[in-house]
């Protein structure tokens, strides 16, 4: 019995060495050369992406000052064109940095299928009547298709990296 139960204390003991030897802190020296790497890498990779954010911004802003010289529902075309282009191109732009590709690039493509919804949704109301409500149907059809597809990709690919036990992000496609 005291064999056991001193088995037992030895094995709490050494588990909570363990432990404790894992949370000790680090030197400063250890602690900013571990650090650093990643700071500045980090600090790098988000000024790019701020740069790429700004243009992005002001090919909007240009885009939307084209559309001041349409009129009537031709303007509201093209509104709606520039602000998907420029949500699409946000939305690219997360995925590009992002640590979870799988969920980026589902959300690039429900981007994608909104903006395209809202341009139809525009170019539906050029019509009228049945022929408008039509329109207004295909284009919400065409959209939860194009969000359910992109669920469904993203899932097969969610599937795929767990039943192949990856923990790797997706390695872009050359075309």
């Amino acid at each position: 019995m005291t064999l056991k139960l001193s088995g037992i204390a030895l094995a709490v003991a050494f588990a909570f060495a363990t432990a404790a030897q894992a949370q000790t802190p680090q030197t400063p020296a250890k602690r900013d050369a571990a650090e650093k790497p990643r700071t500045e890498q980090s600090t790098s990779s988000r000024k790019a992406k701020d740069m790429e954010e700004e243009q992005i911004e002001q090919q909007a802003k240009a885009d939307k000052a084209k559309c001041d010289a349409l009129k009537a529902n031709a303007k509201d075309i093209c509104m709606a064109e520039a602000k998907g282009k420029e949500k699409v191109a946000k939305a690219e732009l997360d995925a590009k940095h992002a640590d979870d590709k799988v969920k980026a690039e589902r959300k690039v493509k429900e981007t994608k299928a909104e903006a395209a919804y809202e341009v139809a949704k525009q170019k539906c109301d050029d019509q009228k009547g049945e022929a408008k409500d039509a329109c207004a149907k295909q284009a919400r059809v065409d959209r939860d298709r194009a969000k359910g597809k992109a669920e469904k990709t993203a899932d097969a690919k969610q599937e795929n990296r767990a039943a192949t036990g990856s923990t790797a992000p997706d390695k872009p496609k050359k075309y």
